[in-house]
């Protein structure tokens, strides 16, 4: 894709309201010196056509440089913080079970994933050489959204209100296996299991068989955790005692296969006859992980970014899941309060999709 000119550029900003003269090339050449990194081509000239200035836009020319190298820190660290807190990216390798271990691991493999440079407040845009005309980056620890096709894209959905054109791909390594066209296959579902019956416990595996089904990445902590789940909760199967502790020489994948087969689930699972891939499994999956949010077993903001991620994208965008999806904490502040506030609408809109027919009616799978 071509780089945009400066004369383009200046047109993008007409919206802006507070606008200073654009670096020159050699304060932009200055500034990748000093922070170790090159602006992708089409955020070099937008920043030569006029610099933004206010708040949560980054001040490249006189701004403090210890909070523009934390705010350049702030995907890699909020990333750490959800390592903290549970999450773990599987490409990195078994999940060690010391809290010091799990960082410092995380952090080895995170110092070599591509730089994210900040846009404005935490919408950002990979460095050069990704680009031009990536999407733009909504990043908030490992909650992450593509917020825009591209740069023009997103001035105008941020700041005015219209809605996106087109769907964008983003193809920068690592961050890219968080939003939707990265590959699924690297997304795990942070959540705790919430069954307290035989029957949920029954319906948890074949949760996790969808999941698998549909390409989302399934660990074998989480095979194991629904299995010790399904035993103590009396499921009947004979490979779900095995699942619950397997030996040394038991791969929790193939029993988990067999836990499926002796339950009839295997054979229970929708077909992949619509014109959308998978559309009758994701539809199940996007009603699971609601269940998750109002239960407790998924933290709301984390559980929008699934659905958004991994049902409203990959089904087609439907309306009936736009207001949960718009309620993404990337879309408002960071204040706390503000996100307890959005955690509880979320929690409602959840019982009120959940509460009517489903699919929604503009969601319902092709016979």
């Amino acid at each position: 894709m071509a780089v945009p000119s400066v004369k383009t550029a200046r047109t993008w900003q007409s919206g802006l309201r507070n606008v200073a003269p654009g670096l020159s090339e050699r304060e932009l050449d200055a500034v990748e010196a000093r922070f170790g990194f090159r602006f992708a081509p089409d955020h070099r000239v937008f920043l030569a056509a006029g610099l933004p200035t206010g708040p949560s836009w980054p001040d490249w020319r006189y701004g403090d440089p210890e909070q523009l190298r934390g705010r350049l820190a702030w995907p890699v660290e909020g990333t750490l913080f959800d390592v903290s807190h549970g999450y773990w990216f599987p490409l990195w390798g078994p999940e060690p079970e010391d809290a010091a271990e799990r960082e410092r691991v995380a952090r080895a493999a995170l110092a070599s994933v591509p730089q994210l440079v900040p846009l404005y407040g935490h919408r950002y845009l990979p460095a050069a050489p990704f680009g031009p005309r990536h999407p733009v980056l909504s990043v908030y620890q490992t909650d992450i959204i593509e917020y825009g096709r591209d740069l023009a894209d997103w001035l105008r959905v941020e700041f005015t209100g219209g809605p996106h054109h087109g769907v964008a791909v983003s193809t920068v390594p690592f961050w890219s296996n968080f939003v939707t066209d990265g590959p699924e296959t690297a997304h795990l579902t942070p959540h705790d299991p919430t069954a307290t019956t035989a029957a949920e416990a029954v319906e948890y595996l074949r949760m996790l068989a969808l999941e698998r089904l549909v390409g989302r990445q399934v660990d074998d902590g989480q095979l194991i955790t629904a299995g010790l789940v399904a035993d103590a909760l009396g499921v009947d199967a004979p490979s779900l005692p095995h699942l619950a502790a397997p030996a040394g020489d038991e791969h929790p994948a193939q029993l988990f296969e067999q836990v499926l087969a002796e339950l009839g689930l295997a054979e229970s699972l929708p077909a992949d006859d619509t014109d959308l891939p998978y559309e009758r499994a994701r539809w199940e999956l996007v009603r699971w992980w609601l269940r998750l949010i109002v239960d407790g077993g998924l933290r709301a903001s984390t559980g929008v970014g699934v659905i958004t991620h991994g049902g409203w994208a990959s089904l087609g965008h439907p309306e009936s899941l736009r207001p949960l999806v718009e309620l993404s904490p990337e879309l408002l502040s960071r204040d706390a309060s503000t996100r307890t506030d959005l955690a509880r609408a979320t929690v409602v809109e959840a019982r009120r999709l959940l509460a009517g027919p489903w699919p929604p009616a503009d969601g319902t799978p092709a016979s």
